[in-house]
């Protein structure tokens, strides 16, 4: 190995000697790898036993040798070449010999490495391909799924909501929960968050027409988590900002069904606010004004049970100015439809608590007229059947009020069968089973005023027993509780009428009383309230002594009068004749009963008691 440091080296030198002597100079083999051959200076890679021939005696002589040497330096052979002229030399073989197989077994190699390469590159694009066929299937599998569950979400609800399949609704939703449940971490896109809130809307809508209203509220809430994140993340996108004010406003309803107007009204604010700023993006897209007009319905009902019936009723005017003009977009629609029939309800009541029944009556024929098109438009619609029956029936109590006793019983009566053929039908609908309930207890009312004691009394067991019913699945729902106090009270007006005043009637009239005063105190109001408290007390003063009877009676007026607004609510002013005759007060009685006759007021009953009223004065 030859380079400066060997040239140097007297080891080397004595070896390379030491070979010559023994006559085998001729397999010694040079191979340079620093320095420079012959330089004779510092920079001589050759020993000198090397570089000179010996003499006779085995001395260095001065003759130079010139020695072959494969040179490794940069620039000269390389190593590559340097290395097969050193095996050429040691194996006594050519050199182009040695080149040539070699040339050769880089060949080989490189065909091999080739092959192998070719080979890798093969099984690699097989693996690609099959990964790419199998992420395509899975994206096929998963977009079939999305959208059986758009359609579980979407078209398939809204049928069984329509036929009223509460128990196939919930499991349908169920499914769709346990999809997302099921998607990996990775996998929860928008697109699936969005889905995901959607089905917990709809199993929320589910759980509150069951009557289990706390676990609806767990629904709605957790939606209102996903969908305002998706609304913040995507501000300029309606539809996500639509999603989610549809949501905040199913939070205010829970609230509302649970009694609480502060949170309610939280509720539907939260989602104008997301409705309002919307509308700068899209001011004329017609989902945005069907909600706005929605939340409108929803805050006009808040400020109407705080008795703030002005400002409820401006909240509905823009609700039907709302509807109106989704109508005229697209006069098919039936939501549309239903918003402008809804409207017309709300002003029809407005105007029936100003004590204007013609203006009432007006609004609610004009309700029906809406929903009877509806129905006869899809006839297996259960929820537009129900649509009708409500309609139905709010305008026969109302024609009853008119003295229209006859054609109001009639509608009435046709309303109640057919929310009795709805509730067998499903069975599992509160909603279903509230409605028979309200409709029997208030058909169970003009009954006994007409003076059908028998079948008013029939009535009202069953609406009695219906809300004793949904009271126990559900303790959290006052409406319910409500509706079975006026039932107790209703069966009071029987008994009493029917001179029985003894037994359980002075317990099971303070029990209702228990009910309606909580909920007086909480909404004191609200006129549904109102009403009913007050027909209680008078009830139960009706069959009390003194001083109990004026102390109900007295309480009872001065609940009246301290109603804010639609003070010329006719049923409002019947109680209050009733409580001034309690307390003995027969002319001013008497004037309240002039008064309700001059705006068109002639319940049965009433006029019965005028008339005996007026001839107790005139005898």
């Amino acid at each position: 190995m030859c380079s400066p440091s060997a040239a140097r080296s007297p080891f080397v030198d004595s070896e390379i000697l030491a070979y010559k002597r023994l006559g085998r100079g001729d397999r010694i083999y040079a191979f340079i790898i620093d320095g420079e051959p012959n330089a004779g200076d510092q920079r001589e890679c050759f020993p000198a036993a090397l570089r000179f021939e010996l003499e006779p005696d085995g001395s260095i002589g001065s003759t130079p040798a010139n020695p072959i040497a494969a040179d490794a330096r940069a620039g000269k052979d390389g190593k590559s070449l340097a290395r097969l002229k050193l095996l050429a030399g040691l194996f006594g073989l050519p050199l182009d010999t040695l080149r040539q197989r070699e040339a050769q077994r880089r060949h080989r190699r490189m065909a091999a490495v080739t092959a192998l390469a070719v080979l890798v590159m093969l099984v690699t694009s097989v693996l690609a391909v099959q990964a790419v066929v199998a992420q395509k299937a899975a994206e096929r599998r998963q977009k079939q799924a999305e959208a059986l569950v758009d359609f579980m979400l979407g078209d398939l609800n809204d049928k069984l909501s329509e036929v009223g399949r509460l128990d196939i609704l919930s499991a349908v939703n169920d499914k769709a929960m346990a999809y997302f449940k099921s998607l990996p971490n990775t996998d929860v896109t928008a697109a699936v968050l969005q889905q995901r809130a959607k089905a917990l809307v709809k199993i929320g809508v589910v759980r509150s027409d069951q009557g289990e209203l706390s676990k609806a509220m767990e629904s709605f809430e957790a939606a209102s988590k996903l969908s305002g994140a998706l609304a913040r993340a995507a501000p300029a996108n309606v539809a996500t900002q639509l999603a989610h004010a549809e949501v905040l406003a199913y939070v205010g309803l829970s609230h509302w069904y649970q009694g609480d107007l502060a949170r309610a009204e939280q509720g539907f604010d939260a989602a104008y606010d997301v409705l309002a700023g919307a509308r700068r993006l899209a001011p004329d897209d017609p989902q945005l004004l069907f909600q706005l007009s929605t939340v409108e319905n929803n805050n006009g009902h808040v400020l109407e049970a705080r008795g703030q019936i002005d400002q409820a009723t401006g909240h509905y005017r823009r609700m039907l100015e709302a509807a109106q003009r989704l109508t005229t977009l697209a006069p098919d629609e039936d939501d549309w439809q239903n918003q402008l029939a809804l409207a017309h309800n709300n002003l029809a009541k407005m105007a029936l608590l100003g004590g204007n029944l013609s203006m009432a009556i007006e609004g609610y024929r004009r309700q029906v007229a809406i929903q009877r098109a509806l129905a006869a438009r899809d006839p297996r619609n259960n929820a537009q059947r129900r649509g009708l029956l409500i309609a139905r029936f709010t305008l026969g109590r109302t024609l009853a009020l008119m003295g229209q006793a006859e054609e109001g019983r009639r509608l009435m009566q046709q309303a109640l069968d057919e929310a009795r053929a709805l509730h067998a039908m499903e069975p599992s609908s509160t909603d279903f089973q509230s409605d028979v309930g309200l409709y029997a207890l208030q058909l169970a009312r003009l009954e006994r005023q007409l003076g059908n004691s028998e079948s008013a009394l029939q009535l009202a067991q069953e609406s009695a027993g219906l809300f004793d019913a949904l009271v126990r699945a559900s303790k959290d729902q006052p409406t319910w509780q409500s509706r079975q106090a006026e039932a107790i009270t209703e069966r009071a007006h029987l008994a009493i009428a029917a001179g029985m005043r003894e037994g359980d009637l002075d317990t099971q009239l303070r029990k209702a009383l228990q009910t309606l005063e909580a909920q007086l105190a909480q909404s004191p109001q609200d006129r549904s309230s109102v009403l009913a408290t007050v027909d209680a007390r008078l009830r139960l003063a009706a069959i009390s002594s003194d001083p109990e009877r004026t102390r109900l009676a007295t309480t009872s007026l001065a609940t009246i009068e301290a109603q804010a607004s639609a003070r010329n609510d006719p049923r409002l002013r019947v109680l209050e004749a009733d409580a001034l005759r309690q307390l003995g007060r027969r002319a001013d009685a008497s004037a309240v009963d002039t008064a309700l006759r001059a705006s068109g007021y002639r319940a049965p009953a009433v006029a019965r008691v005028a008339r005996a009223a007026a001839a107790s004065l005139n005898p």
